[in-house]
């Protein structure tokens, strides 16, 4: 009976738009992260849905006594959505897999036993039918440019300014990458910093009131992207146009989706409307952006730096140590804006 209820949460993750497709390594996952009752509330809760405590234990009401305790712990746990807006009741909703039970445990930075068994779980996950399922008909996740990329400042589209995109939410927060800290107790990773995923909304306001994220403003969030420009990394953020929920810094060593898609050629990233261009006559043909860049795409030729369109993101990671400014950024010749959150849910349930 207890593995049934195991099989049948698997099922109801799996009917979100990102879903969780059957697998071993999945079971071990679910009976990690929803010991217990947890698993039966599980059941019970909807991922779109908000639904309060009253309305819970009518459904529940063998567990109505002690309900309000197993959602606070499944929420600190990082399995379940909570918040409680100022006069009205608090709300429960059950988390996707991505943005939800997959980074949540590990965004506090915190090491312990269980999230080392998760890593390695993940990433076995990953390697196998969870890295199909990030690449759907289109990737839950898109580049953004670093802003002083572009060669023409003004090119900047508005589904790419990231300055303007934070000034519409209204709560910031930040956590420590799970990407970087899966790697690390797997036997792999990097040296970058892991406290470069910020979150906003209502995600950030749950994240910081269970634990996994810090309060920051405006001004810290904005540093925090200069800083991983330094580093190196790549802003990505929601496919959806007008959606702004997550902004991660990733690198290609340590990244889920990057994972995916450099060793699987899965198509789990959307690349920025950008393209990185060469001036031939600037460039010194010193290597940095060929080092720098994450996916591969610019060679050193004889004295001179080429960028292959085609594999090129448009993440502008090439160009802030570039001392002659070759490198920079130019509009591509099509562009499409990210999708709607109509046609964003439809593609992907399509698939």
């Amino acid at each position: 009976m207890k593995e049934d209820i195991y099989q049948r949460l698997a099922e109801h993750l799996d009917r979100a738009i990102n879903g969780v497709p059957m697998s071993p390594q999945l079971m071990e996952i679910l009976h990690i992260l929803y010991p217990g009752e947890e698993a039966e509330v599980a059941l019970h809760l909807a991922i779109y849905e908000n639904r309060t405590l009253p309305q819970l234990q009518e459904m529940m009401p063998d567990k109505a006594d002690r309900l309000e305790d197993l959602l606070m712990s499944m929420a600190k746990r990082g399995t379940v959505l909570t918040v409680q807006k100022p006069g009205r009741e608090r709300i429960y909703r059950l988390l996707p897999s991505v943005v939800g039970f997959v980074e949540v445990p590990f965004l506090s930075g915190e090491d312990t036993p269980e999230k080392r068994r998760l890593a390695h779980l993940w990433k076995e996950y990953l390697d196998g039918r969870f890295g199909e399922e990030l690449a759907r008909e289109i990737p839950l996740i898109r580049v953004v440019p670093v802003g002083e990329s572009l060669r023409d400042p003004s090119q900047v589209l508005p589904f790419d300014a990231l300055e303007e995109m934070l000034d519409k939410v209204d709560f910031y927060a930040v956590g420590h990458c799970p990407c970087r800290q899966i790697a690390r107790y797997t036997g792999e990773g990097c040296d970058h910093p892991t406290e470069r995923c910020m979150h906003f909304g209502t995600l950030g306001r749950y994240m910081v009131e269970v634990g996994k994220a810090r309060a920051i403003d405006k001004d810290k969030a904005l540093e925090i992207l200069r800083q991983a420009t330094e580093e190196g990394l790549v802003h990505v953020c929601d496919n959806v146009n007008g959606l702004l929920h997550t902004i991660c810094n990733c690198c290609p060593c340590c990244c889920g989706f990057f994972r995916a898609k450099l060793t699987r050629g899965l198509h789990t990233i959307s690349p920025s409307a950008y393209v990185a261009r060469v001036s031939e006559e600037d460039c010194a043909g010193c290597g940095t952006c060929e080092e720098r860049c994450p996916v591969g795409a610019v060679k050193v030729s004889g004295d001179t730096a080429v960028v292959d369109p085609e594999v090129c993101i448009g993440c502008g990671v090439c160009t802030p140590t570039c001392r002659e400014e070759a490198v920079r950024l130019e509009v591509r010749e099509r562009v499409s804006p990210p999708p709607s959150l109509q046609d964003f849910i439809a593609a992907r349930l399509k698939a």
